[in-house]
């Protein structure tokens, strides 16, 4: 790069997207039912792709660069980092593939990065993979495509995805004869929200913890148990009397659905080990902030804030599902404009000190989100019912089936839409992964086993 290159810098460090140093994956599966030729080709793919992050996505096709005073996402109008993909041909049945996909194969199906922390000296890290899978007898593919975090959350990626596909599917139809503008223009940078501070107002931040520094890491940590993902399947029929409880209680259907995840699985638990009544029961939902500070959907950033509530095992027992519901509606309703503006206030203030502390060689506590501590019982949500994720169509109809980023974390609980679903009408079963020990049988809690469907490894 020259000196006077044109550049293009923003913070992810000014909210809380640098906290979510990783790659979350998805594995998208389609079918090819019409035998239709050039499906997707993967120079279309490539193509396609390349002119989205260079025309509309530039930072995608940037990188991350830990400076003094934070981590931005910088570009350059003459470079670009575009993002990787790779092919694999199998020779295996539509049926096989299918399998691979529903079990979350991730080796097979999904690119590995080599990187995902972000440092002073690592700036080489992809914004986004895909890896492409086809068949000998051209039956489907799968396209396996992992994402960094800080740089987006489900919201921006689900945009991202469908200007893509929006984008591919117009040079298959018409090539390169016509204009064609997306459908949803990203902007970048989470905005400033400065103006929502309210100084007479004080806020305690429990979605964080201050560890010391060989208690610190960036990435989710597995834990010594074998972590499986158990399907539950939450029928129309159930998801309408849900919503009735939770008109009746002035909650909403996400919350009543949280409550009873939590309930469910802190008596299992306890069932398990009684000895763990005292300990902390801990709840957290994953939010998305913009709909808090009234920021575009289109805004591509990862600023996701964490509601915690905690109790302990014995006491959310003995509490009934309607009091749970309650306790969740309460840790998401603190979350105004006035108390992301603390959070993100109180974040950034200690990631300057982390930095200072680094280069001056200093010994200090790191902040993570309290989520990722260990704690008896853990009930970490996100829904993503809302996002369009079966509505990808690259010019050759939507997908079979979409599998969420594969956590396999003690705790972990992801709602999750089924292809038919639309969340307005609650007009198709709605699915909820569920990551826990391998010895937590989820069909011995009443609350639980009525949604029970199957067990993936």
């Amino acid at each position: 790069m020259t000196a006077d290159t044109p550049e293009t810098r923003f913070s992810i460090s000014n909210n809380s997207s640098h906290l979510y140093q990783d790659h979350f994956s998805y594995i998208l599966e389609y079918k090819n039912g019409t035998q239709a030729d050039g499906f997707f080709d993967p120079e279309l793919l490539k193509k396609s792709l390349n002119i989205l992050v260079r025309k509309h996505y530039k930072p995608v096709a940037g990188w991350f660069q830990a400076r003094n005073n934070g981590i931005d996402v910088v570009y350059y109008s003459d470079k670009f980092n575009d993002p990787p993909i790779s092919t694999q041909t199998l020779d295996i049945n539509y049926e096989t593939l299918s399998r691979h996909v529903h079990d979350s194969n991730v080796e097979l199906l999904v690119p590995a990065a080599s990187s995902t922390e972000i440092t002073f000296e690592d700036n080489d890290i992809p914004m986004i993979m895909v890896k492409v899978t086809y068949l000998e007898s051209n039956e489907a593919v799968v396209l396996g495509i992992s994402y960094h975090h800080s740089l987006m959350d489900g919201t921006s990626f689900w945009t991202f995805m469908a200007n893509w596909s929006a984008l591919c599917k117009h040079l298959y139809e018409h090539g390169d004869t016509a204009e064609f503008g997306i459908p949803h223009s990203p902007t970048f940078e989470f905005p400033d929200i400065s103006h929502f501070h309210n100084p007479s107002k004080k806020f305690e931040h429990p979605e964080y913890i201050l560890v010391d520094p060989d208690q610190y890491h960036t990435k989710l940590q597995p834990g010594p148990e074998k972590i499986v993902e158990t399907i539950l399947e939450v029928s129309v029929e159930q998801q309408h009397s849900l919503r009735q409880q939770a008109r009746d209680i002035g909650v909403s259907f996400t919350e009543l659905l949280c409550a009873v995840m939590w309930k469910g699985i802190n008596g299992l638990r306890l069932d398990l080990d009684p000895e763990i009544g005292s300990g902390l029961s801990f709840y957290t939902c994953i939010l998305n902030s913009r709909t808090r500070t009234g920021v575009s959907n289109n805004v591509c950033a990862s600023p996701v804030i964490n509601t915690p509530c905690e109790r302990t095992v014995a006491e959310v027992a003995a509490l009934e599902v309607c009091d749970i519901a309650q306790l969740v509606h309460e840790a998401i309703g603190k979350c105004t404009g006035e108390y992301l503006s603390s959070s993100f206030r109180y974040l950034h203030k200690q990631f300057i000190q982390e930095l200072d502390n680094t280069r001056n060689s200093r010994v200090g506590k790191k902040l993570m989100c309290a989520f990722t501590c260990s704690a008896p019982v853990k009930c970490v949500i996100a829904s993503s019912r809302t996002f369009p994720i079966y509505s990808t169509d690259f010019g050759f109809g939507t997908p079979e089936y979409v599998h969420p980023p594969y956590l396999p974390y003690d705790g972990f609980v992801r709602i999750w839409p089924t292809p038919m679903y639309d969340a307005r009408s609650s007009n198709a079963p709605l699915h909820v992964y569920v990551s826990q020990p391998e010895h937590v049988d989820l069909s011995l809690s009443p609350l639980l086993a009525q949604f029970l469907k199957r067990n993936i490894d």
